[in-house]
């Protein structure tokens, strides 16, 4: 019997960033390239890499320099764009903590971005946040699964999980999770309700 509804946050309640290019005039470089450079440096910071240490990894790879004070320019233009979110998912939300079913995120993202989520209207509406740089793991890798778990005292069958990753959502299924590729906010209300979860 699923006790809980887990969500991924990015592009799953998040609608995708659209403040890379106006990052990449702060480095003025290329709005390609700086995605580019962006993206490949994604990981690390997802693991945990602080903020200076991820801008100047990407400043590296676009031949810029990076110093303390850019870096938290950066971090806070980069926390600002993830904060928009989806005006259906977070309705959904908003009906399942109505009907007092329990909610959980589970996302890859950096603590930076985890500080500013917390103070978020959306976060009131779960009972926990996870944060994949607060614990120095990151989906797919198991590990994270099980803390989760840890944390909000579940078995893996208590847990239906959403993630807009395939290779997250197999790792969660793995771990014994109920997990479902997003499907977005109609097809996900749809989803809940013809499991009972969802009135």
């Amino acid at each position: 019997m699923v006790r809980w509804v887990v969500f991924d946050y990015g592009e799953v309640i998040s609608r995708r960033t659209a403040a890379l290019p106006g990052i990449a005039a702060m480095l003025d470089v290329e709005p390609e390239e700086f995605e580019a450079a962006y993206f490949a440096e994604r990981k690390a910071y997802d693991w945990g890499c602080p903020d200076l240490a991820y801008w100047r990894a990407v400043g590296e790879r676009v031949d810029r320099q990076v110093d303390a004070a850019l870096s938290e320019r950066l971090t806070s233009a980069d926390v600002a764009g993830w904060m928009e979110t989806d005006p259906g998912s977070v309705r959904l939300l908003e009906d399942l903590h109505q009907q007092g079913v329990t909610l959980a995120l589970l996302s890859n993202a950096p603590s930076s971005f985890g500080r500013a989520a917390e103070q978020a209207d959306w976060a009131r509406l779960f009972k926990h946040l996870v944060f994949s740089g607060d614990l120095q793991l990151a989906k797919p890798d198991a590990r994270i699964y099980r803390s989760l778990l840890e944390t909000i005292d579940a078995e893996p069958a208590d847990c239906l999980f959403f993630d807009d990753r395939q290779e997250n959502v197999d790792a969660a299924r793995e771990v014994g999770l109920a997990a479902e590729l997003w499907p977005g906010p109609d097809a996900a209300r749809a989803l809940l309700r013809s499991r009972s979860i969802l009135a």
